[in-house]
């Protein structure tokens, strides 16, 4: 189902800026068409209502509301679908305080709460074809960059330690690291092979697709850290990944996964396109608490400049020593 509004593609979790997808024939720029998946619950977006908003440079970004957190949170895991969860407040650091607390008390169910639909997508054609053009841009604004590149120079060990090894997983040209940053091993593992050769941050790199095999390259214990920046969005088998991450992690090492509302939104997953941004911290907490062996997550707010640029969340959790 092809769904216009406006000039921007825009779904319900994430919308789509700058970019072009020459390998859709039905998405030739990115200013013409939004797209829903094809699994949409309808009853939860008959809760939903849309309202964009705009961003720098006159993009409008689409935002989700309903009737509360708590309630949408509860509706979800009674009833089978996932509503989006929370209004935002008129106050910018009312919503980020919002965004901290999801992971505070998720009461997440004693089982894994998604279903298999929750992982399909409107595009099931094979990723190394979406990807196999090289993209040599950047997925969010320079301000959500910065926000991100601040994140990691907060977290990471010094610069230049031989004994740090840091794992980039969906990795691109890019990593948003720290300038100069070095380390003993830093690998990149994503889906164009060009796009991990220009990344100068890396020591190592490799082609893998782990939608298609979601096992890690990696000896047990060998990463101090694992990212992944914008991406968490696209995995239809996360808790294999995660599973693979905390194999990696040595002891106490940290996983961060970092997320906008910016997307493919073909390629992304039905549960993500039909959510908004509280629940996306909500959803992939869940992938760190049903996994064995991570500590409990958190969820943080670093959007550098709510409403006026791309909002920018983390959700980290460490291996338990």
């Amino acid at each position: 189902e092809v769904l216009l509004e406006g000039n921007q593609p825009t779904m319900h979790g994430c919308t789509m800026q700058g970019l072009t997808a020459t390998r859709l024939p039905t998405l030739r720029t990115a200013t013409d068409r939004t797209y829903r998946s094809q699994s949409v619950n309808r009853a939860a977006h008959s809760s939903l209502n849309s309202v964009r908003q705009s961003a720098p440079g006159g993009a409008p970004r689409l935002v989700t509301q309903s009737p509360g957190f708590e309630g949408g949170r509860r509706h979800f895991l009674s009833a089978g679908m996932f509503a989006s969860m929370l209004a935002r407040p008129s106050s910018s650091a009312a919503y980020s305080s919002k965004i901290d607390e999801v992971l505070v008390d998720p009461g997440y169910p004693e089982k894994w709460p998604f279903r298999p639909d929750d992982f399909k997508r409107y595009d099931e054609s094979s990723d190394f074809q979406f990807y196999d053009s090289p993209r040599f841009v950047t997925h969010i604004d320079d301000n959500a960059i910065k926000a991100l590149t601040k994140y990691y120079a907060k977290v990471f060990p010094q610069a230049g330690n031989p004994d740090v090894a840091i794992l980039d997983i969906c990795s691109s040209w890019i990593s948003h690291y720290p300038k100069g940053y070095s380390a003993g091993k830093i690998s990149g593992l994503g889906m164009n092979e060009e796009e991990l050769a220009r990344n100068p941050v890396l020591t190592d790199y490799a082609v893998k697709d782990l939608n298609e095999d979601p096992k890690l390259p990696y000896d047990d214990n060998t990463f101090d850290f694992v990212t992944n920046a914008v991406s968490v969005d696209y995995l239809t088998r996360p808790k294999e990944v995660f599973e693979e991450m905390v194999r990696v992690l040595k002891p106490g090492g940290t996983a961060i996964m970092s997320f906008s509302n910016r997307c493919f939104p073909t390629k992304a997953i039905s549960i993500w396109t039909q959510t908004g941004d509280p629940d996306h911290v909500w959803i992939v907490g869940a992938y760190y608490h049903y996994t064995d062996g991570f500590s409990k997550p958190q969820g943080i707010d670093i959007s550098p400049n709510p409403g006026r640029s791309d909002p920018m969340y983390v959700v980290t959790a460490s291996k338990n020593a």
